[in-house]
């Protein structure tokens, strides 16, 4: 019988396959280098002997097979040879461990068996894990390294499992101890924080800090509570505090406080710290995040001392620090608005054309002069020259304005003396006197503007301005409110709760002087959300009619109502119930506002994605909110440079999709992400804008250029801004524009800055936000707010001024010239070792000025600075082992 094909075939092919497997076998032998052979064997050898029924051969077998692997040094590139060679008995060995009784031997074979699944294990059995738990109490840290991060891995999985079945987790807990404690013990903080995290136990972190790694383990867990949902964020925050404050590093822990808004943390602070010279520090701290701050006995207890701290808090001293780092790099000489406009550098046409006297080119002019020569107390338009002889030129400036032109005029005499209460009230005072209520109320404004962010034991702005706010004239009572609302801006003043409430109740009073009031309370009462003032804003809203809510004045008061909860996120949600029940026509718009004010600065991506949504919708013409929407989507994701750096690509589609009055807020937005910080792609976006057709969306490019680079005396900006003055040389609304944005470039001759943030862009100062998003939403509305008779909104601009320096003082306060290195910020979170925490630096002598994103350090070893971060002022103390060479 002839044979079988098909069955001939089978045998053969089936002896070739084992021949192939031979011949693989030989091939991979051949491979391996001799020792590797041998190791090999070996290991099979052990493996075999585990399973040997001899009880001592077994311990023998499992110990050498042990110190194989240990010694085994771990390469993260590729994995450890015992572990290839044993991968092939992973299951042999599992399916033996199963068998064998319980004895520490099983324990033995299971803690082996934990590192193979490390290589070994599927997807998500999270074997290593179990066989760990089943194995000896051994020291897990002795396996390596990556044996500890898989692990940690696996412990997160599998308590989001046990917590969802609601089982037992006590094993688990036990094993994450060790394992923090190895993290903690081996420079790998991150990953013992982001451990415990998952396991929600943060508290645990405590026990294991010391005086090496608690400083990388709070920067860890503070630059991380920006992306965790709350509450968790407060709860890492309040850890950091602690581990802080246990290891005396106050003014870190100081800084938390601000952060989350704790006053009682903050007097914990004071009163735990022993150091007066520490304690100034503090203060300077406080006067710098622009809060108010009532030291008591507690906290200091020496009278004399106790009242030099609260001079430092109150600012009193900002002025003389402003004008030490004027002289020192020397720009005190005054400036006029033509030497800004530098108009010689321009062509023929445009210079024609600007000759003439005309009212609203005299009022840009009083703005740029105020802007440009804030805080010096000294300019060529306003201040009286000492020889009377000239003293007439000066009288002459207040008359060129028109009436309301001539409140901006004498209310930049404040500007000009900015934080110089005694020399700046002398020199208002004259005002006071003029028969023309337009002055009158510009002088008070002035006195508001003079007190900006410095407190007075004798209250010489309440004195003088709280008589005015019952007049009858309506521009004496506007510039009273809004002078009151700059210098008790976060003051959360009663006596001026009552007699603004009085204003908000007062059935007579007009509009425009409600909606100032409103914004004066917001500013007043910022983040207190205080109930009271909530109601009369309320009702002073459900109180008008169809006619007046359509007047763009309207819009100040739902800002005033979400001043109040600036920041403060979800204690929003009561009020926000109750605008639904607003007349249709601004119940949207106050519902955009009142969200985007509470979340403001929180970096919320959800509240960013919900104003969105808002945005993308095409309405009908009437419909006004989408303006405070999109200025909301920059006032929530300006809190960190990821969400920024999202949020500007994000308007860029809202411009190319958007409705006309989207298009109109996205420059302004863009102007609050990148305040005093020319960022160039930003740049190009506006200088683009400022040609566009639609004129409000180039005024309202023109003016964010001017944000952009506020106090930068940045030259691009200030050549696109002399181009755009002879583009736009007929338009008389358009120059006005240009003329403001280039005071703002060259703001206080470029010492000042406009950026709400400071301290490492880690705090947010709620007052200087708050003036900055009321003069941002007065923007919404250019024709009819900025370039009617309201121009004085844009000095609630100066709440957010401060000084960019950085001012090394000794221990008496006076200012001490040590050198300094000045360069771009690193991030060093979570980097190991001790990483540079500035790159590209330069070194000058103190005083010194800051960019933005820029860090000092000093370069001497002489002097210990009593901050972490140099900015503003900042007290240094001599070094005890400091050794000349």
């Amino acid at each position: 019988m002839a044979p079988d094909p098909n069955r001939a075939g089978t045998s053969a092919s089936a002896n070739a396959a084992k021949d192939d497997a031979v011949a693989k076998k030989k091939v991979e032998n051949e491979d391996l280098s001799d020792e590797d052979l041998a190791l090999k064997q070996q290991l099979e050898l052990y493996v075999e002997r585990v399973q040997d029924p001899d009880q001592g051969l077994q311990k023998v077998a499992l110990e050498s097979m042990r110190q194989e692997i240990r010694t085994s040094t771990s390469s993260m590139t590729s994995v450890p040879k015992p572990l290839k060679f044993l991968r092939p008995h992973y299951g042999t060995l599992k399916t033996y461990y199963e068998t064998m009784a319980e004895s520490d031997l099983k324990k033995y074979l299971a803690d082996i068996l934990s590192v193979l699944a490390l290589t070994m294990s599927a997807e998500g059995e999270r074997e290593s894990l179990k066989y760990r738990l089943l194995g000896s109490e051994g020291d897990i840290g002795s396996w390596g390294h990556e044996y500890v991060r898989n692990l940690a891995g696996e412990i997160a999985q599998e308590y989001a499992k046990r917590q969802s079945e609601e089982a037992p987790i006590d094993d688990l807990m036990e094993l994450v101890q060790q394992i923090v404690a190895f993290h903690m013990k081996h420079n790998a903080e991150p990953e013992a924080v982001d451990l415990l995290m998952e396991v929600e136990d943060l508290d645990m972190l405590s026990g294991h800090v010391d005086k090496t790694n608690f400083k990388r383990t709070c920067l860890y867990l503070t630059s991380s509570a920006r992306y965790l949902p709350g509450p968790d964020d407060m709860l890492v925050l309040d850890i950091a505090y602690s581990i802080y404050k246990q290891f005396e590093e106050y003014p870190n822990a100081l800084q938390i406080a601000l952060f989350m808004d704790n006053m009682q943390h903050v007097r914990e602070v004071f009163t735990s710290c022993n150091d007066v010279l520490r304690k100034k520090q503090f203060c300077y701290m406080l006067a710098r995040h622009g809060i108010t701050f009532e030291l008591d006995e507690k906290m200091v207890s020496d009278d004399e001392d106790r009242e030099l701290l609260q001079e430092i808090i109150n600012n009193s001293k900002l002025s003389e620090g402003y004008l030490t780092l004027a002289r020192d790099i020397e720009v005190m000489e005054p400036k006029s608005p033509e030497d800004i406009y530098k108009a010689h550098l321009l062509d023929g046409r445009a210079s024609a054309g600007a000759s003439v006297d005309s009212a609203r080119q005299n009022l840009a002019a009083t703005f740029v002069n105020a802007f440009v020569n804030a805080g010096f107390g000294q300019d060529k338009l306003m201040t009286v020259p000492t020889d009377s002889s000239s003293s007439a030129s000066s009288g002459n400036w207040l008359f060129k304005n028109k009436e309301h032109g001539k409140t901006s005029a004498a209310a930049s005499l404040g500007m000009i003396l900015l934080w110089d209460v005694d020399s700046g009230l002398a020199q208002i005072d004259k005002y006071f006197h003029s028969n023309d209520n337009h002055v009158i109320a510009g002088a008070l404004l002035g006195v508001g503007i003079v007190n900006c962010s410095i407190k007075n034991d004798c209250d010489p702005a309440m004195a003088l301005l709280g008589d005015y706010i019952d007049k009858e004239d309506t521009s004496t009572r506007i510039g009273a409110i809004m002078g009151l609302g700059i210098a008790y801006a976060g003051s959360q003043n009663e006596q001026l709760r009552e007699k603004l409430t009085g204003v908000l109740n007062d059935s007579k009073a007009s509009l425009e002087v409600l909606a100032f009031a409103a914004i004066s309370l917001g500013l007043i009462y910022v983040g207190s959300c205080n109930e009271e003032i909530a109601q009369a804003i309320i009702y002073t809203l459900m109180d008008r009619s169809e006619s007046e809510l359509g007047e763009p004045l309207t819009r100040l008061l739902p800002l005033g109502l979400g001043l109040l909860y600036l920041g403060k996120q979800d204690s929003v949600e009561a009020t926000a119930e109750v605008s639904k029940t607003f007349n249709e026509k601004i119940r949207k718009y106050c519902d955009m506002t009142l969200l985007s004010c509470a979340y403001a600065g929180t970096g919320n991506v959800l509240k960013v994605q919900n104003l969105l949504g808002h945005c993308s919708q095409h309405l009908d013409k009437g419909e006004t909110h989408q303006g405070p929407a999109v200025l909301g989507i920059a006032m929530v994701a300006m809190a960190e440079e990821l969400g920024l750096e999202m949020a500007i690509r994000s308007l860029e589609h809202l411009l190319q999709y958007g409705e006309q009055n989207i298009r109109r807020a996205v420059p302004l937005a863009l102007g609050l992400l990148c305040i005093s910080n020319p960022k160039v792609n930003v740049m190009d976006t506006l200088s683009r804008l400022s040609h566009d057709t639609d004129s409000e969306v180039a005024m309202a490019a023109v003016i964010s250029l001017g944000l952009i680079g506020a106090g930068t005396n940045n030259a691009r900006i200030a050549g696109m801004l002399r181009n755009l003055s002879s583009y736009y040389y007929k338009d008389t609304s358009l120059l006005f524009c240009v003329r403001i944005a280039q005071g703002l470039v060259h703001l206080g001759k470029g010492l000042l800055t406009l950026n709400p943030y400071h301290s490492d862009r880690f705090l947010l100062s709620p007052t200087a936000l708050a003036g900055l998003i009321t003069m941002l939403h007065a923007c919404l509305d250019m024709k009819a707010i900025v370039l009617g008779k309201y121009h004085y909104v844009l000095y609630f601009l100066v709440l957010a001024m401060q000084p960019r320096m950085l001012l090394t003082v000794d221990e008496n306060l006076k200012p001490l010239s040590v050198p300094v290195r000045v360069g771009q910020a690193v991030d060093v979170v979570g980097q190991a070792g001790r990483p540079k925490t500035i790159t590209g630096f330069q070194t000058h002598s103190t005083p010194v000025l800051l960019a933005a994103g820029d860090r000092a350090e000093l370069a001497t070893e002489k002097y210990i600075p009593l901050s972490p971060i140099l900015e503003g002022f900042v007290i240094l103390k001599e070094n005890p082992d400091y050794r000349e060479e």
